[in-house]
């Protein structure tokens, strides 16, 4: 009994003791890593229950317009920097991720950020052979996350959920489309002008090195 009373008074102090925090790390130099996640969102013909905050006629407008499928947002953010990329794909394959890695390192490359690794969870896209061979065409060092543990991917998670609060829901768009078509101009808002928490307030282009003629180029 005495030993059972032991345990489970050592169980109780398991419990109140605070959790172990969250490492946080960041690269030194732009392109050192960048992290990818994909984001499915549902695709729509009309402002949903997630705006209004009517469900009065959530099931008569699943069938009508809420039956249009899924899209898949693909995001890449660089550590060091916090310069993200993203677009929106039909869905999260090998061929969709592959074409989404191309695209971002020739975006990191228009800024002259040469990226030298990509961190990924270990969803079937990352680890399919296309995936795994076109880093090593670009000379990339893939990186995947430890299973069960997201949170080392956490600035991609980060970067989802202000997507999310900031572009996806923040606005009531008529459709899915309009909604797609706004990304480009939140990405530019995010990367050019948006203060940033952990970079002193400070948008993320700012950690790039670029003269003011880059500065002017690039942002025009």
């Amino acid at each position: 009994m005495s030993r059972v009373l032991k345990r489970a008074g050592h169980s109780r102090l398991k419990d109140i003791e605070p959790a172990e925090p969250v490492r946080r790390y960041e690269r030194q130099a732009p392109g050192e890593m960048i992290h990818i996640d994909i984001k499915k969102l549902g695709r729509f013909h009309e402002v949903g229950h997630r705006i209004t905050g009517d469900r009065t006629r959530q099931s008569s407008r699943r069938g009508k317009s809420w039956g249009a499928g899924w899209e898949c947002v693909h995001v890449a953010i660089d550590d060091a920097s916090r310069i993200a990329f993203s677009q929106i794909l039909p869905d999260e394959t090998k061929e969709s991720a592959v074409a989404f890695l191309k695209a971002a390192l020739a975006y990191y490359a228009s800024l002259g950020i040469a990226v030298e690794r990509v961190m990924t969870d270990n969803g079937p896209c990352y680890t399919s052979k296309p995936f795994g061979q076109a880093c090593r065409d670009n000379g990339l060092k893939h990186v995947r996350t430890r299973p069960y543990t997201p949170k080392t991917n956490g600035k991609a998670e980060r970067f989802i959920q202000t997507a999310l609060r900031e572009w996806a829901y923040a606005v009531a768009y008529p459709n899915s489309d309009m909604r797609a078509a706004e990304l480009p101009r939140w990405l530019h808002r995010y990367n050019w002008h948006r203060p940033h928490g952990s970079l002193n307030s400070k948008p993320p282009i700012t950690r790039l090195a670029l003269t003011q003629d880059n500065l002017l180029r690039l942002h025009i």
